[in-house]
């Protein structure tokens, strides 16, 4: 049987932690008060997916690397799953009106819809609706 987790934390470093906490509410997402202070945020993204926002002078204490400027530089690209294109647009529209900046211009392959953006730390989202039909 192959290996499975249970669950994905995704930590990223931030800035500022109250300007990136006030973004991701005004898109939608809440955040885990359980494990979030002064230094962290645990952003809800769903039942088993979280992303751990991280001031920069935290996310040292866990790495001896360079924290990259995300601004110029791409680390990673967290790819989210919609429920449909709606959602997508909706999303990607909640994130720009927060001050988020676009990054890729909507892309749609027919079976699979994509549009993505950037937070106000330059970490890149990609959210996409893959038609379920074109899986099987």
């Amino acid at each position: 049987m192959a290996l499975q987790c249970n669950q994905i934390f995704v930590n990223l470093p931030v800035k500022d932690l109250p300007k990136t906490k006030d973004f991701f509410e005004q898109v939608g997402f809440e955040f885990n008060p359980q494990f979030t202070d002064e230094k962290a945020a645990c952003l809800v993204i769903s039942e088993h997916i979280y992303a751990m926002l991280l001031s920069e002078t935290y996310f040292k204490t866990f790495t001896k690397k360079e924290i990259p400027d995300t601004k110029e530089n791409a680390e990673v690209i967290v790819a989210l799953s919609a429920s449909s294109r709606g959602q997508v647009d909706e999303i990607v529209e909640r994130a720009l009106a927060a001050g988020g900046q676009p990054f890729n211009d909507p892309v749609d392959h027919g079976f699979m819809y994509t549009w993505s953006f950037q937070d106000p730390d330059g970490h890149l989202w990609e959210v996409f609706y893959m038609d379920p039909a074109a899986v099987e």
